[in-house]
Order: C-alpha cells, then sequence, then structure tokens
C-alpha cells in the first residue's frame, strides 16, 4: 500500500479539571476531560473507527435493529443518560467496544459465539458501563492515553488490513478501543452491567456463562480471540467468581432469550461458511498465495454473492496480478453493494490509475477520503498532482505524511524534499556560524534531507567599508549525506560571533 497524509482529527482546548463524581459509582473522582468532550471525542471517531474495522455488517438489517433494541433496553437503566448508539460491524474477529460518550459497537465475529440474547445483554451491558462510568476519561487523565485530546495530523501506513491504513479520527478511535483497562474499570463494568441488564429484565446469569466461554477460549489461546475481545477486556477466573457473587445480590429469574437470539442469528450464522472462506483468502493474499486467495473468494461468493467484501477481495487478487480492468470491475460491484465504504472507492481509485484514468481515480480516491482517511489515498493523490505538474497540491497531499514510518513514509519524504528544496533550500538545510582562528567567517551547514545534496550555495550579506551593503557567495559541493555536516571558509572578517549574516540561497540532489 502507499502512504498518506491525514488531516487533523480532533482538537480539544482548555481541559476543565477538577474532581468529579463517577455517574455510575458515585466516587469522587479527578478527570481532566469535561463529559460534553468526551461526547464531542466519541462522535467524531465514531464513523472512521466503524470504517477502519471492516465497516457495518448491513447485510441482515433485522440482526441490526435487533442488537440496537437489546442495547437501548440495558442502557436505559444507565446513571449516566448519554446518547448511547450501537452497530455491528463486518468484522469475523469477536470483539465488542465503546468510545467516549455513548458509541458502541459489537463485531459479527463475536455475535456468532454468543448462545443467547441474555449473554448479548451481558456484552452490551459491559461496554455500556465503560462508556457511563467514564472509563476512557479517567484513562486519559492517568496519562494512558496522552495523545488522545490534542489529535494533530496522524498517519499509519502499513497493508495488513482496514485498521492499519487509517489515520486522523480512526487512528483516534483505534487507540481508545484497544487501551487496556485496568481491573478495577473491568470488574466495575461487570458488576454494574449485570445491574443494568437485571433491572432491563434478562438473568443476570448471562454473565456468568459469558465469562464462563471467554475463559474457555483464551486458555485454549484461539488467536482470533486473542487479537480481540481478550486484548482489551482479558477474562479470569476471579471475574467468573465476581459475577457470581454479583448475581446472588440480584433478583432471580429474568429472560435468557435462547430461542428468539438463535432465530435472530440464524442468516448470520449460515453465512459463517462464507465468511470463513473470506478470511481465509485474505489471510492466503497476504502471504503472497494469489492463487488461493482467489478460489477462496469464489468460494465465498458462490455461497452468497451480496457481500461486498468477496466482491472487493477478488479485486485485490488482481490488483496485485496487475489486471487492473477486472480488479476495477470487481471494486465496482462491491460499490454498488456498499457504496459508503472507504476500502472499494480506495482500491477503484489505484485499479484506475494504473489504467490512466486519472480524473476518475481522483473521484474515488477523494471519496475514500470522506469515509476515512488514509495514508494509500494521499500518497496516490499526491503522484496524480505530481503528474498534472500541480506542484502546490502535491506538496499538499505529501506534507502530512513526513512523520509516517516504513517505506511509505521514506518515500514521501524525499518526494516531498525534492519538491521544495528548489524553492526553499534553507528548510533543509540549517547552517551556524562560526570564527576560523583569523576570526574569518566559517559557515557550516548540515543536510537536513532524506537524500544526498551537493552545490549548496551560502550568501552572506555585509557591510562594505564604504558603507554600502554587499554579498559574497560560497559554494559547498558535497555530496553531502543525510546528517552530514559541510563548511566552507567565507574569507571575510573578523567575525566575533553574535548574528548569522548568511542565507542558504541554492541546493541540489544527487542524482
Amino acid at each position: 500500500m502507499y502512504p498518506i497524509r491525514l488531516v487533523p482529527v480532533l482538537m480539544l482546548t482548555g481541559l476543565i479539571t477538577g474532581c468529579a463524581v463517577n455517574p455510575v459509582t458515585g466516587e469522587r473522582q479527578f478527570i481532566t476531560v469535561s463529559p460534553a468532550q468526551e461526547v464531542a471525542m466519541g462522535e467524531q471517531a465514531y464513523v472512521p473507527t466503524q470504517q477502519s474495522q471492516g465497516g457495518v455488517y448491513d447485510v441482515d438489517p433485522e440482526l441490526t435493529e435487533y442488537v440496537q433494541n437489546v442495547g437501548a433496553r440495558v442502557a436505559a437503566h444507565a446513571e449516566n443518560p448519554l446518547p448511547y448508539e450501537f452497530v455491528i460491524l463486518n468484522n469475523s474477529i469477536p470483539n465488542a467496544w465503546a468510545l467516549p460518550g455513548g458509541k458502541m459497537a459489537i463485531n459479527r465475529g463475536l455475535l456468532t459465539e454468543l448462545n443467547s440474547e441474555a449473554e448479548l445483554a451481558a456484552v452490551l451491558g459491559h461496554e455500556v458501563v465503560h462508556a457511563a462510568a467514564r472509563h476512557s476519561a479517567q484513562q486519559m487523565t492517568r496519562g494512558m492515553l496522552s495523545q488522545v485530546l490534542v489529535v494533530a495530523t496522524a498517519v499509519v501506513t502499513a497493508d495488513s488490513d482496514y485498521g492499519d491504513l487509517a489515520v486522523g479520527g480512526a487512528a483516534l478511535g483505534s487507540q481508545l478501543i484497544t487501551s487496556r483497562y485496568g481491573r478495577q474499570a473491568e470488574l466495575e463494568s461487570d458488576k454494574y452491567g449485570m445491574t443494568y441488564m437485571s433491572k432491563a429484565g434478562y438473568d443476570p446469569t448471562g454473565a456468568i456463562t459469558l465469562q464462563e466461554t471467554f475463559v474457555r477460549l483464551s486458555e485454549g489461546r484461539q488467536t482470533d480471540w486473542l487479537s480481540g475481545l481478550f486484548a482489551s477486556h482479558p477474562p479470569s477466573q476471579s471475574r467468573v467468581a465476581a459475577n457470581r457473587a454479583t448475581a446472588a445480590t440480584l433478583p432471580a429469574g429474568g429472560e435468557l432469550g435462547v430461542e428468539r437470539y438463535e432465530r435472530m442469528l440464524a442468516k448470520t450464522r449460515a453465512l459463517k461458511p462464507a465468511y470463513d472462506a473470506y478470511d481465509e483468502g485474505r489471510k492466503a493474499l497476504a502471504d503472497g498465495n494469489t492463487a488461493r486467495a482467489l478460489e477462496l473468494a469464489e468460494r465465498a461468493l458462490g455461497q452468497f454473492d451480496g457481500e461486498a467484501h468477496f466482491h472487493s477481495l477478488r479485486g485485490d487478487v488482481r490488483l496485485v496480478e496487475e489486471n487492473f480492468a477486472w480488479a476495477e470491475t470487481n471494486y465496482t460491484r462491491a460499490i454498488e453493494r456498499r457504496p459508503e465504504f472507504f476500502y472499494y472507492h480506495l482500491q477503484r481509485g489505484r485499479a484506475r490509475k494504473e489504467q490512466g484514468e486519472t480524473d476518475a481515480a481522483v473521484a474515488d480516491l477523494e471519496r475514500s477520503l470522506e469515509f476515512m482517511p488514509t495514508a494509500p489515498a494521499y500518497y496516490t493523490l499526491a503522484l496524480i498532482a505530481e503528474e498534472r505538474g500541480d506542484v502546490n497540491r502535491a506538496i499538499e497531499y505529501y506534507r502530512p505524511l513526513v512523520d509516517a514510518g516504513g517505506d511509505v513514509g521514506a518515500a514521501a519524504r524525499s518526494r516531498l524534499a525534492r519538491l521544495e528544496l528548489p524553492s526553499n533550500p534553507s528548510q533543509y538545510v540549517p547552517f551556524n556560524c562560526v570564527a576560523d582562528d583569523r576570526q574569518n567567517l566559517v559557515v557550516q551547514v548540515r543536510n537536513d534531507a532524506p537524500d544526498a545534496i551537493r552545490n549548496v550555495q551560502v550568501t552572506v550579506t555585509y557591510t562594505g567599508s564604504d558603507g554600502t551593503p554587499r554579498q559574497v557567495a560560497s559554494v559547498i559541493r558535497g555530496p553531502l549525506q543525510p546528517g552530514s555536516i559541510g563548511s566552507v571558509n567565507t574569507g571575510l572578517g573578523p567575525y566575533t560571533g553574535g548574528s548569522c549574516p548568511v542565507a542558504v540561497t541554492r541546493a541540489e540532489f544527487v542524482e
């Protein structure tokens, strides 16, 4: 994948500091984030965070409505009246999360592991407490999420999955949901989540069976589980015991909703083999086995043609094989089924660029950025701008990538420097003035550009003996490697320190 820039996502200033009362426990605590800031943070990060994790699961609208109703039923008993929202994400990793301010998600992969509506209520109740009790705000206050409060441009460049492409709001959301809560916060969410589900009419023993399942799976060290829910919500036998103790304090009975849950999950469970084939195909493609990846994409499509991800996988195989026309067709089919997902537009834009369809490529890439800012989209747009001779636009796209790591970051820094060095050499060549033993002015320069430079011209401005301003230019031939220092003795003097009357007026890259 290519690199890209991203836009500032969240600027939270003027933090409110002081004591606050935990809306759930009633305890006093010191928090540096206001409730309004939490809500704003969650709202801003919610959509890009969904995009970074596969987008919404939209092939079973009845299931989505069902989950939202269960979530609302439980959240109605939370002491903190936040604007709670619930979505299902099209992701096979068993996971669920809550952003600050009440924005929550549960993955398709977790829903297929649950056995009853009561267990679903336990999961959602647990996440509701994380939001209601302001656990993320507590983490921020403790400095565990120090980069969250003021998020400027952030770029992650990798191509292993959607989340690794995320920048800006999506990167912020990922930081929030993957940050591990402390033991107290987990126990607190278990306890009060069970209270909420019990008040909503569910059997709290659903929370016990849920944790028992989690413990069993964690002991089996299933990779998908370890990379999902367990990363931020580690299970343990002590949590099972704590849930049993909590259940003993709550009214007995309540709904389990086993049959209703199975009825609502019927379609999604039936589609699981197709998604399993898709996931296996993604891994095969990551391993470079395009033939196997295509075979698995076809298998998934043979079982269910309505899933856009399956068409996109076939497109990715053909993009790798440089069959750009077919890749474009596959991404178009994905977009027809799910138009509001960034990845399909991003990939079709790349395929179109390779075919010389520049205007269409730009439209696709810009459309992808509306859903989620990514490094590949910005980098490709920068390349197109360069090809069109629009240097200023290319610079605008490259600049946010300068701090990105890996090959993409290096490529962006190099291309940006080559665009900027001719008109602004001093930006990449800082200088310093010193005197030699005869007090002649010596100019030292350092190459801060990412590539080797040569013919660095420094111009000294001074006042002659007759009182008129004069200039003299000296050249450091080089080459100077990145980070290295060169110098030239101007022969002018005496120089006794103080101001350094020098400007770097030219530099060239070594080709």
